[in-house]
């Protein structure tokens, strides 16, 4: 029986570490407020989910997106974030999960209700890795509804004789 192939083999340290740079790259040109070369690290047909749910679609739509926000509410802001784990579907396909903030430009620290999780997948077109899907989800503690909901969903331990 054969096994399921593994894309072990193919992600080199050469290959995670051209994607860290790439995320790296990412991030400097967020923190430079320059929306065209943030843009330019996703492929043209980029499919990009912000925090609030926003669908952008395509390179140009994000490059305009962004310097709206770099012009305005967040002109100024630092983007930082970290790998959590990245993994490879294909030799030129990984799906990584990093978690970020942004800190607004009069903020001493990033406060810890703007933590945020994405979901990226990258791709490597012409030896070079390229943003090709991006979800960011604001994390969030549970609320008191979803607490009370989880409480009567759980079953209830019958009580010892």
């Amino acid at each position: 029986m054969s096994q399921p192939m593994s894309f072990s083999a193919f992600h080199e340290p050469a290959e995670t570490a051209a994607i860290r740079e790439r995320l790296l790259r990412l991030y400097e040109c967020w923190n430079q407020g320059d929306a065209q070369a943030y843009a330019a690290c996703f492929t043209e047909d980029v499919d990009y989910v912000a925090f609030d749910g926003s669908h952008i679609r395509g390179r140009q739509a994000n490059a305009e997106a962004h310097q709206a926000l770099f012009d305005g509410v967040l002109r100024g802001s630092t983007l930082d974030g970290e790998v959590k784990s990245l993994r490879f579907l294909a030799p030129d396909v990984a799906l990584i999960h990093t978690e970020g903030v942004v800190k607004l430009r009069w903020q001493r620290k990033a406060p810890k209700g703007r933590r945020s999780i994405q979901t990226t997948v990258a791709v490597k077109r012409e030896g070079v890795w390229y943003f090709t899907a991006f979800q960011n989800t604001r994390i969030q503690p549970p609320n008191a509804f979803a607490r009370l909901m989880q409480r009567l969903m759980t079953p209830k331990r019958s009580a010892a004789r």
